[in-house]
């Protein structure tokens, strides 16, 4: 049977990747999405499906007829207000799960969660432990809870949960750290900075390939996160893009400065003013976020690339799309 790969959301940041990971194997992909792929390369391989319409879903699917998914639509933003502004991440599972149901070509499906089911710095007892705190998160415990409580899913499926990715084709936050590093505006909070799993976008395809296409079953229906490890400290990590660009460490500044930063950002905002600095992300930059890697090495063993290597894949990927 050929291999025929459908990819939710390939539009996205990691799909892009994704997508060009199977072009480059030439593999038989789909990406469904309802924007337009970022990198243009990738048209002949979309198709405009709202995992929202599950009739268009589920014809989606039994006219390709895949044999491996790769669930990564979703909107990921913390900005509603409510779950029901994150309806991709539910009605859209529900749907995807009805539609893989319904035809017999799925061999295995991988679903995309995220970290943020627990909030930062949370220590889960085990991966049915949630401790949500944003709108987004409690949507993607509705994902997990949705996949797992199915029983009429009789193909083998994994939930996989990414950290911090980045590199090339990333947007926000990453890409704004990497634009401030560039922009020589980034400034170092002096013994505070936290430390987080991270993780390279070719390192996260990697990951999600080498689940997908494991031979034992003896891990079906298990949950991974996906990054690299050791973590790192943000403040170190600046410093090793600076050193990457022939520039200087970074300045560090005392905490109350970002404080005092912190407080005037969020009285903007009441204002409906934009400021760079808030209270929620000077918490987000002084929390530490470390996530348990050990059940996704033991299964997909080291990833490819090292961190200094990604550093210097994605700024050549920057600077080549500056000059587009």
């Amino acid at each position: 049977m050929e291999t025929k790969i459908l990819i939710t959301g390939g539009s996205g940041f990691i799909g892009t990747n994704l997508v060009q990971h199977y072009l480059d194997k030439n593999i038989n992909v789909l990406n469904i999405d309802i924007v337009k792929p970022r990198n243009n390369k990738h048209l002949d391989y979309y198709r405009r499906v709202d995992i929202c319409n599950k009739h268009s879903l589920v014809d989606s699917l039994l006219d390709f007829k895949p044999t491996h998914i790769v669930h990564l639509a979703a909107r990921t933003d913390l900005d509603g207000s409510s779950l029901d502004d994150y309806k991709a991440n539910t009605v859209g599972v529900s749907n995807l799960i009805e539609a893989i149901c319904s035809i017999d070509s799925v061999v295995k499906t991988i679903f995309a969660s995220s970290m943020l089911v627990c909030k930062a710095g949370y220590k889960p007892i085990d991966f049915d432990d949630y401790n949500a705190t944003t709108f987004y998160g409690e949507s993607k415990v509705f994902t997990e809870k949705c996949i797992k409580s199915n029983t009429s899913i009789r193909s083998e499926w994994n939930i996989v949960r990414p950290t911090s990715i980045w590199g090339p084709w990333f947007g926000s936050p990453y890409r704004n750290f990497f634009d401030m590093i560039l922009q020589n505006q980034y400034v170092n909070i002096k013994g505070r900075t936290a430390t987080k799993t991270f993780g390279f976008v070719e390192n996260a395809v990697f990951q999600i390939n080498e689940i997908l296409f494991s031979e034992s079953n003896s891990h079906n229906k298990e949950v991974f996160y996906i990054g690299d490890r050791p973590p790192i400290n943000i403040s170190v990590w600046a410093n090793e893009i600076l050193y990457n660009l022939n520039k200087k460490p970074a300045l560090a500044l005392p905490f109350f400065i970002f404080k005092i930063l912190a407080l005037i950002g969020d009285f903007l905002s009441l204002l409906g003013i934009s400021f760079p600095m808030s209270s929620f992300r000077l918490n987000n930059m002084t929390t530490d976020n470390i996530q348990n890697l050990e059940n996704t090495y033991s299964l997909t063993g080291e990833p490819p690339i090292n961190r200094n290597e990604g550093i210097i894949k994605t700024l050549e990927w920057m600077s080549s799309r500056d000059n587009l």
